[in-house]
């Protein structure tokens, strides 16, 4: 028996949890065997009172942390008032809250909806109208183009276009309008691009893809090629927004590269509620007339009122900085363990952070669940890569913490 089942196999009062999740949920997750129980700031604790340091950030949704206050205090306060009205109606939170949002994103307008995939279809679809009414382009004929080893989502329009072969396998027949080309390349980017043409989506940093960061100046190239050339940029920033990678938004790392398009969620809902949205210009946003797109949930007053909040926390408490202080130390002290019979590669920016395990050295799944044990949360993804990306309010002891047991972990 492993140490890994071992260590589970000591914990008894899990075992409920893992046959009810075993007997009535979907096989469609492999979680570590780690049944948390409660979280504050960066720290989570299981049911067995085992306290760890949250390095995940369920993907980017927690950048606030566990349970902000600031955030809780307008969820209860919401809460007691008027949860859900539907968009038949009007409320008075959600006004105030895209208002906020477009001048923090320096956009003109916002459709609200729920996850990072309706997010998604909404910038797809809204291309896609504009494309036939502004650019004239043949019906039925708008094309996007997109990036190998891309993650925009799950629904059955966004893995058409997912170079995953997982992610597509049994789920056809897929979308057609979508075409596909290496990340970072500029000059396979041109070459793409013809006259039904209408948007270019990419993820500053492909973060399920194993934190792949571009090359320098990408982003910059790749916006005036599609300013030459009619194209939308539309860039999903449902995983680098919003302080992850030390800029408000990932794009910023590069000069003038704003796109035209810009996808937000996870963060969005403070970590404690679904809240996403796609931005753009009033002419690009006005393609959409009443009817033509909607949610039930999305724009209502409580995830409102809980974004409005997340938007004031991040601003107010110098998340954005501090992300990126922090994750320039974390990424300098984790290059220097001396570890290069395990470690490939270790890249990101700010506090999204990936570590490449050399084939030879095993799958970073296998480190994952050895720093679980050391009280450390990480996930894997793609094998060979572990993603580090801790909420944004750590400071320098959770960097050392982080950093001491990964370096444990491969000492062996």
């Amino acid at each position: 028996m492993s140490f890994w089942k071992k260590w589970t196999a000591a914990r008894p009062g899990e075992d409920q949890v893992f046959k009810d999740v075993e007997n009535y949920s979907a096989k469609n997750y492999k979680p570590l065997p780690v049944v948390l129980s409660k979280g504050k700031g960066a720290y989570v604790w299981d049911t067995e009172g085992k306290k760890y340091l949250d390095a995940l950030s369920a993907y980017s949704a927690l950048n606030h942390g566990h349970r902000h206050p600031k955030i809780l205090a307008a969820m209860n306060d919401q809460a007691s008032r008027l949860t859900l009205s539907s968009r038949a109606f009007h409320n008075d939170q959600m006004g105030v809250f895209l208002k906020k949002l477009c001048q923090v994103a320096g956009m003109e307008m916002a459709l609200p909806m729920n996850t990072g995939a309706e997010a998604v279809e909404t910038a797809i679809k809204m291309a896609r109208k504009w494309g036939y009414l502004k650019k004239k382009v043949v019906q039925d004929r708008a094309e996007i183009i997109v990036c190998e080893n891309n993650f925009h989502g799950r629904t059955t329009t966004i893995v058409s276009f997912s170079t995953e072969n997982q992610y597509r396998a049994g789920f056809g027949p897929f979308t057609p309008g979508f075409r596909v080309i290496p990340y970072g390349d500029l000059q396979a980017l041109k070459a793409a691009i013809h006259e039904n043409t209408v948007a270019f989506l990419y993820e500053p940093i492909q973060g399920e893809g194993g934190v792949i960061v571009p090359p320098q100046g990408f982003l910059t190239e790749a916006a005036k090629i599609c300013r030459k050339n009619g194209v939308l940029l539309m860039a999903d920033e449902i995983q680098t927004g919003l302080g992850r990678t030390g800029r408000t938004f990932c794009y910023q790392h590069d000069d003038d590269a704003k796109p035209d398009v810009l996808i937000l969620g996870k963060a969005l809902g403070g970590g404690v509620y679904p809240v996403s949205a796609a931005l753009a210009s009033k002419e690009v946003m006005g393609v959409f007339n009443p009817g033509d797109h909607g949610s039930t949930f999305g724009g209502n007053p409580m995830a409102a009122a809980i974004g409005l909040a997340a938007l004031n926390a991040l601003e107010d408490e110098k998340m954005v900085e501090n992300s990126a202080e922090m994750g320039a130390y974390l990424i300098e002290k984790i290059r220097e363990i001396q570890a290069p019979h395990a470690i490939q590669e270790v890249r990101g920016k700010g506090l999204m952070i990936g570590i490449e395990f050399k084939k030879e050295y095993g799958p970073a799944r296998a480190v994952c669940e050895k720093l679980a044990i050391r009280g450390i949360l990480c996930k894997d993804t793609h094998d060979q890569t572990m993603r580090i990306t801790p909420p944004l309010i750590i400071g320098i002891e959770e960097c050392d913490l982080i950093v001491e047991q990964i370096a444990a972990v491969l000492a062996g």
